[in-house]
This record gives structure tokens, sequence and C-alpha cells, in this order.
């Protein structure tokens, strides 16, 4: 594999960039300047597993960006039966996304494996993410450096796994898919995705749950050092 691979592509949020510890310390910060008395940790427990089933209805067009950022909050804060008036929630999801950058926690080995990989490979970024907050992101964690192109879903129209996203990414790397490779922690949207287009792919179980699955799988992103 390491003979052939030429472009390294990676999926950010969840993969490179820590989501959920960078959104809990941006939900502390807005309940606290917004003056929101509840228990962060019980809205997380309910909030993350909301968000992530959001983020599924958004990348199968069944959901938009607007329904995402309000309904995500407007169940979570149900869940845990606590009332907040539909002014509230926008400008919390407007403070959300104005304040998730300001954190950036990296997962563990993220900076030195990018530093080993940019050695050897070109390297690229296909993100679902908002195209707003994906440069800052990379930008205020010091990673943008590392990465020749990035490619995020409102660019194309289109989100992971439509294979349309993969294309574009490939021709704006100037890549062949067979001398690429993608890393992401989505089984649907990053591994199953670039799959089809005919790229190899490295799930990063990140979680690590008990899969048992056909794909080459890493627990630290260190790891890939093995693969690569």
């Amino acid at each position: 594999m390491k003979d052939k691979v030429k472009h390294v592509f990676f999926d950010l949020d969840h993969t490179l960039w820590d989501f959920d510890k960078n959104s809990g310390l941006t939900f502390k910060k807005i309940f606290e300047l917004n003056r929101i008395d509840i228990s962060l940790n019980e809205f997380l427990e309910v909030y993350e597993p909301i968000n992530l089933k959001y983020w599924k209805l958004y990348r199968e067009e069944r959901v938009t960006k607007a329904n995402l950022r309000y309904g995500r909050l407007k169940e979570a804060f149900d869940a845990i039966n606590v009332e907040v008036e539909d002014t509230m929630i926008n400008n919390l999801s407007v403070s959300y996304i104005e304040h998730l950058t300001t954190f950036n926690h990296l997962f563990d080995g993220a900076s030195e494996i990018l530093e080993y990989l940019d050695a050897k490979y070109k390297l690229h970024i296909i993100t679902n993410g908002f195209e707003e907050a994906q440069e800052r992101k990379l930008r205020n964690s010091n990673i943008l450096h590392y990465f020749e192109t990035v490619t995020n879903s409102e660019m194309v129209g289109v989100k992971k796994p439509n294979p349309k996203i993969f294309n574009f990414a490939l021709d704006r790397a100037q890549a062949f898919a067979q001398e690429s490779i993608m890393i992401g922690d989505s089984l649907e949207a990053d591994i199953q995705g670039a799959e089809k287009v005919g790229m190899d792919t490295i799930f990063f179980n990140g979680r690590n749950e008990n899969l048992s699955i056909p794909y080459k799988t890493i627990n630290q992103l260190i790891e890939i050092k093995s693969l690569l």
C-alpha cells in the first residue's frame, strides 16, 4: 500500500479535530454567557447522540443547515425537560458556531502523524462541516499548512458519502483514486463513500467500539505510521 499511495485525504471532525471535547467546552462557555443554569454533563449526554443523528439527516439531505442547528439544541433541551424559548435557542445556535473554533483540541498524535505524513505524501481534507467553521478550525489548531487542498460539502453541493464530493476533491488535488487513501471516523460517510470511487481507506475507531468490519482500522492516529 505504501508504494502506490501519493495522496492522503483526511476527514476533520472526530478524526483530527476532537469535536466532542471542543463542543463540550463551547457549551460550557455559551451557557455561562447566557446564564443558562443546567447540568452540562446531563445536557452533553443527550446532545451528542442527537447531534450525530442530525448530521446523518443532513448528509442524507433530509434537514437543512438551519434545521440542524436549531433541531439538535431543541431536542436536547426537551430530552432533559428544560424549557428554552425559540429566540434563545436561535441565539445559542449562532453563539455556538462563533465560539466553537476558539477551542481547538486535536486527537492525541494528530500533529505528530501529520508531520510524519507531510514528508512523504500530499495531504488533503474532505469534510461535511460548514465552510465558515472548518477553515477556522484548521487555522486555529495550527494544522492548515499541512494540507494542499480543503474540500467541504458546501463547495460541491453534496455531502459524503456522495461520490461527487470525493471526485471533486480528487480533481482539485490532481490525484487518481487508485493512488489515494481516505482516513476518517465514519464508516458510512468516509470509508464506504471513498471505497465507492476506488480509494483505499483507513477507519479511525476513536471511540474504541467493538466492531468486526472488513476495513483497515486504527484506534490511535499514531498507528497510521505502521500502514503508511
